[in-house]
């Protein structure tokens, strides 16, 4: 299977869009706040090490349990060393997967979070190759 890793465009000039300190309510609405804090520029906001940073596209649904849906647009930062509990791009059998890093002593697991899905855990002598960090997702709703 290939999979399409796409890279950030290298602009001079960040797009800032206003960021309203008012937060949305998720329950029941409230006045709208005409308070706007500043601009934000999301490649500034979601992107930390432009040099190591790819997108890639999530397929299949092992890891709804940790909001990441199929087609979601995954940011990952490969200059971060993998921490256990970290949700990371791995190698596994030649495919690319995103799963969550688990290490328990020496034993090494890469968990779905989904439990119609198996873990891949990782035998002595097997080697585990993290491509990169997953730092946010980025979802669309409206396409238009």
């Amino acid at each position: 299977m290939q999979q399409s890793i796409l890279f950030p465009a290298l602009v001079s000039q960040a797009i800032r869009i206003p960021l309203f300190s008012y937060k949305v309510a998720a329950g029941f609405p409230s006045p709208a706040d005409d308070y706007i804090e500043g601009r934000l520029s999301l490649d500034e906001h979601l992107i930390h090490h432009r040099d190591s940073t790819f997108f890639v596209r999530a397929k299949g649904n092992s890891m709804v349990g940790a909001g990441i849906f199929d087609n979601d647009l995954l940011i990952v930062d490969k200059s971060l060393t993998p921490a256990s509990g970290d949700i990371v791009i791995a190698v596994v059998d030649g495919d690319l997967t995103v799963k969550r890093l688990i290490k328990r002593g020496e034993q090494v697991i890469l968990k779905p979070e989904n439990h119609r899905f198996k873990e891949i855990e990782f035998k002595d002598g097997q080697e585990l190759q993290v491509w990169g960090v997953v730092t946010s997702t980025v979802k669309t709703f409206h396409k238009g």
